[in-house]
């Protein structure tokens, strides 16, 4: 595929009779109240911390079923509470089957787990935990196990009271905890669809963490590969990825874009299905600007450019586009991620400067019915993508570029100040308002290969190596964007190599880099956090173009173990090109429990 480059470098009672039961359990529910622990950060506005009623038992449970079973039978009130305020949460369930509860005995004993939607099975959720897998420490006994019963016993037709306490998010908004009774190392219980709210008052401040987008799958930090054709489920047997993505390229006009890869066009049809049987989100970067004709015969830039503004080229790209529309369209059932254009914003940008109005694009001048009167610039072309999602497939979430070298300044080569580094996110979040376009998502990038691949290729000159430093600015950079916009950010094409393995010994296709460690082998997951509070939400790793290292044999030499340069001695895992790193990687990151986003 194209390779893409930036310019520059609870106690159980037994119910002796329903309406007694009844009685008490309303009346301890409504004697809970929220705590009095003072909100963390300080609201605009006065911030009061309340408790709503308790909600009373239905009027019949099942009872009798063999084996294990349960059945809601009330909850305390939900709370409003200010940022940071705690509260204890009490949910009754009823044991309706013909087997009892029994504490400590791992197949016996029942918790409340952690469920769908929000934040999806065996997740961590921003309400409460135990402080690992990104949750907060609130007493539960897991991030993903909310509350164990009570009392030692709780026998056929009697009732467990779980409590467990909740903790305000720092940001404004209502917050969901979905929960289910379990038997630890037996099954899932019943009732499905309870839930738990909480209510932080007052708007968002200005600065804060963006919503999620509409459609968003999880409420968990994720991350992705590149997948080609067919490749779901061998990607799912190595770990419960969240997404998969894959180039839509090869020009418009050319006769080798993405329409001519299978019959009738259905190429992004197959690459849906495929994702959804295997349970993930497909992510298409359309690269079809630079390959198509004729600014496929220039620079990066000038080609970018000059195929904008061809009235011809643009005809036929609208066509292009609108065809996927169509074809992801009616896959409505799936949610579907476009993510727009590669690199064409910072070359605009660079350009033209930070109002996109400046940048001549051809759009309602292109004769194209749909887009009629949308004005011949960058901010018309943008607002065209959007139209054409809007008329043909509502079910596909856009993603707008982010590069941040579209500043003309680098902020890993020329490492600015913090200060600076804020002044060139605003312009780059000035710059994308000027679009005037409500993309759902922005993507961005560490860079399109190993570090080790390019100081092969430069020969010298500014360091492309990641240093702490350098992340920093990074995430700072993103966060600062991601408030002003009001957009989260998916990271994008990460670096697969590794210091780790020895594998990566700088030869092609087993070039180092240390985003994948980075990443994936800090056991406090520090970094993780500190890109999701600064709104990211996914992380997509795969590599560029050919040379860089691939988690995949992309070099057809097998399981490889050179001799060892620096500290990188592990034996190779698999016949992977990175040494099996990243899906080893992978699969810990899933298995110790996704971070829950803010």
């Amino acid at each position: 595929m194209t390779s893409l480059r930036r310019p520059s470098p609870t106690s159980a009672l037994r119910t002796a009779g329903y309406f007694a039961t009844v009685v008490l359990l309303v009346a301890l529910l409504a004697s809970l109240d929220t705590s009095a622990a003072p909100g963390i950060v300080g609201a605009a506005a006065p911030c009061t911390s309340s408790s709503g009623p308790g909600i009373a038992p239905p009027a019949r449970v099942p009872s009798g079923i063999p084996g294990f079973h349960a059945a809601w039978y009330g909850q305390s009130g939900y709370p409003t509470l200010c940022p940071g305020e705690r509260s204890t949460a009490v949910v009754a369930f009823y044991n309706s089957g013909t087997r009892g509860w029994a504490l400590g005995r791992m197949g016996e004993v029942a918790y409340l787990g952690t469920w769908d939607p929000d934040p999806g099975q065996d997740r961590a959720t921003p309400l409460g935990g135990d402080g690992t897998a990104g949750s907060p420490a609130t007493g539960w006994p897991r991030y993903n196990r909310v509350a164990v019963q009570p009392s030692p016993w709780v026998g056929p037709n009697q009732v467990a009271w779980f409590q467990f306490t909740v903790i305000a998010p720092q940001i404004p908004g209502t917050y969901r905890l979905s929960i289910r009774p379990l038997v630890e190392g037996a099954q899932w219980m019943e009732d499905y669809g309870v839930f738990w709210y909480v209510t932080v008052p007052g708007a968002p401040p200005a600065g804060s963490v963006p919503p999620l987008p509409a459609r968003w799958p999880t409420r968990s930090l994720e991350i992705g590969m590149a997948n080609g054709a067919n490749g779901a489920a061998d990607l799912r047997a190595t770990a419960p990825f969240a997404f998969r993505y894959q180039y839509l390229a090869g020009g418009v006009n050319t006769g080798q874009g993405w329409s001519t890869w299978d019959t009738n066009a259905q190429y992004p049809t197959y690459y849906i299905q495929d994702s959804a049987r295997n349970g993930m989100v497909p992510v298409f970067s359309y690269y079809q600007i630079r390959p198509s004709s004729p600014g496929n015969a220039m620079g990066e830039q000038d080609g970018d450019l000059a195929n904008l503004g061809n009235a011809a080229t643009m005809r036929a790209y609208y066509a292009d586009l609108k065809l996927f529309f169509q074809r992801a369209g009616a896959q409505s059932g799936s949610t579907v991620i476009l993510h727009v254009e590669p690199d064409l914003w910072g070359y605009i940008q660079q350009r033209y400067g930070d109002d996109a109005a400046a940048a001549p694009a051809m759009v309602g001048g292109s004769g194209v019915a749909e887009l009629a009167g949308l004005p011949d610039n960058a901010s018309g072309f943008a607002r065209a993508v959007l139209k054409l999602r809007d008329t043909y497939a509502p079910n596909v979430l856009l993603g707008y570029h982010l590069s941040l070298w579209g500043t003309n300044v680098d902020p890993l080569l020329q490492r600015p100040t913090d200060a600076e580094i804020d002044a060139l996110a605003t312009r780059s979040a000035r710059f994308f308002t000027s679009l005037g376009a409500t993309f759902d998502l922005a993507f961005a990038e560490f860079s399109d290969r190993d570090a080790a691949l390019t100081r092969a290729q430069s020969g010298g000159g500014a360091d492309p190596w990641w240093y702490p430093n350098d992340f920093a600015r990074n995430v700072r950079y993103l966060g600062k964007f991601s408030a002003l916009t009001q957009k989260r950010v998916v990271m994008w094409q990460i670096p697969l190599g590794n210091t780790k393995m020895r594998a990566d010994n700088n030869t092609w296709n087993h070039y180092q880099d240390n985003k994948v460690e980075w990443l994936l082998d800090d056991p406090g997951r520090v970094n993780l956090s500190a890109y999701a509070r600064a709104g990211v939400v996914a992380f997509l790793f795969g590599r560029g173009g050919d040379g860089s290292t691939c988690a995949c044999d992309a070099a057809g030499d097998g399981v490889t173990n050179p001799a060892p340069i620096g500290g990188n001695t592990r034996i190779s895992l698999s016949a992977d090109d990175d040494g099996g790193y990243f899906r080893e990687r992978a699969a810990a990151y899933y298995a110790a429990g996704a971070v829950a986003l803010p």
